[in-house]
């Protein structure tokens, strides 16, 4: 018994060791691993997968193929309604993406809806959002659309958003119930009684007229529909004048900035334009009243008048031809045909009015003095307008004191003068004094008095 005693206790010595060798090897070595391997789950948990926020970070199993290259996309729309992120993206109603976000819009009004869409969809850069229910009581949606006719935009790119503008939404279910029971129990149905009883107390009776306008109402709708090209080509050009109007709005800014200061001068004048209107208004009345009053003779006058346009009017161009002549005046076309160069040879008949002083020839030296006739007119008055033509210088050959009256020159030039094609030299001129005397000119160009 003691023997078996003793095997007990050093089985329970033993393990008194081993219990107290291992503490000693926690204490050294134990500790260095528990430490080690708290590290190591530390930076498990750090660097491990990402945060898991709910059931709905997980992916929904079925959804659209991205592909290898998908393109993001955001939409701004001014209510999401029940969107909620991974909802399908679609076009033409075939899923083509989905949604990977939805955030608050910059102006805190508005919501950014973030779309990751496959790269081998083409869309063009103006395409546009709606949010739909795929049925009544089906899951949301975001249908991506392009307008009805290409504008050459370009194509939608990674990184574009499609503006406020360019999106919305389908109608709600709720907002179609909520609108039946506005109308079934606070609407118009229970008026509905009255206004049936208020159209019969109106209507009532009255049948013909009744069916009178509606007949005129369809004339007025058949007139219409068979001028619809009339009105339509009226809509066009009133569309083009308001795209001309558009194209010049400076112009008409500043017409309706100038007119502005004539709008207030009329306005300070408008009594004077009163004025004006009423004595315009008197005025004519007055002449009415004249026009009136002399009608007949104003018809005998214009009677009376037809002979003579009826002969201005057979005249023709007899007329016209006449009146050419005073275009011509003082020169006609037969002195333009004397002008020599830069001189011009005429022979003019003047006469001379008594009393006016002679003025001698200014003939060169050596020039004979042209002879005088045997005999002289009476009154010393010559009719060849030379110098003692008609008599010699003294007066000789011609009654004195008689005859007094106006001479008159020849156009005949005197013997011995230059020849008006060799020479451009003046004409002697004669001119008679009140006594019908003329004086001669002296050969040397002199004055004998």
């Amino acid at each position: 018994m003691k023997r078996g005693t003793r095997r007990t206790g050093a089985r329970r010595a033993g393990r008194g060791v081993l219990t107290a060798g291992g503490a000693a090897g926690l204490t050294a070595g134990g500790l260095l691993a528990l430490g080690l391997g708290f590290a190591l789950a530390l930076g498990a948990v750090v660097v491990g997968p990402p945060r898991f926020d709910g059931i709905e970070d997980l992916p929904l199993p079925g959804g659209a193929d991205l592909g290898d290259h998908p393109y993001t996309v955001t939409a701004e729309l001014d209510d999401v309604v029940s969107l909620v992120p991974h909802s399908a993206v679609k076009v033409n109603d075939v899923a083509v993406g989905r949604v990977t976000g939805i955030d608050l819009g910059r102006d805190d009004w508005s919501a950014r809806v973030t779309m990751r869409i496959n790269g081998d969809v083409r869309l063009p850069a103006d395409a546009g959002a709606r949010i739909e229910q795929s049925g009544l009581l089906g899951e949301k949606y975001v249908q991506l659309v392009a307008p009805a006719r290409r504008t050459g935009a370009g194509r939608l790119a990674d990184g574009d958003v499609i503006p406020v503008s360019r999106t919305g939404r389908g109608t709600e279910v709720e907002e179609v119930f909520g609108a039946l029971s506005l109308l079934l129990n606070g609407g118009g149905v229970n008026q509905l009684r009255t206004i049936t009883r208020e159209l019969n107390a109106a209507l009532g009776g009255r049948e013909p007229e009744v069916r009178s306008v509606l007949r005129r109402v369809d004339t007025l709708v058949s007139e219409l529909d068979d001028h619809r090209g009339d009105i339509t080509d009226a809509l066009d050009a009133v569309n083009r004048l308001s795209a001309t109007l558009a194209t010049r709005k400076e112009d008409v800014g500043t017409v309706l900035t100038d007119l502005s200061p004539g709008l207030k001068t009329l306005e300070k004048q408008r009594g004077s334009l009163l004025t004006m209107l009423r004595s315009l208004d008197t005025l004519s009345g007055v002449a009415v009243s004249t026009i009136d009053a002399s009608k007949d003779d104003m018809i005998a006058d214009l009677k009376a008048l037809a002979p003579t346009l009826k002969a201005l009017a057979d005249a023709g161009t007899d007329l016209p031809d006449s009146l050419e002549v005073l275009l011509t005046y003082p020169f006609t076309d037969e002195v333009l045909r004397g002008v020599k160069g830069d001189y011009l040879n005429v022979y003019l008949d003047l006469v001379a009015v008594p009393g006016t002083q002679v003025i001698p020839p200014l003939v060169p030296r050596g020039t004979p003095s042209p002879s005088a006739p045997a005999g002289g007119e009476p009154g010393g008055a010559g009719r060849k307008g030379s110098a003692g033509k008609d008599g010699d210088a003294s007066g000789t050959g011609g009654t004195p004191g008689a005859g007094v009256g106006p001479e008159t020159s020849s156009s005949v030039p005197p013997s011995g003068s230059p020849s008006r094609d060799t020479s451009p030299l003046p004409l002697p001129s004669v001119s008679t004094t009140g006594a019908g005397t003329a004086p001669a000119a002296s050969p040397d160009g002199g004055d004998d008095g």
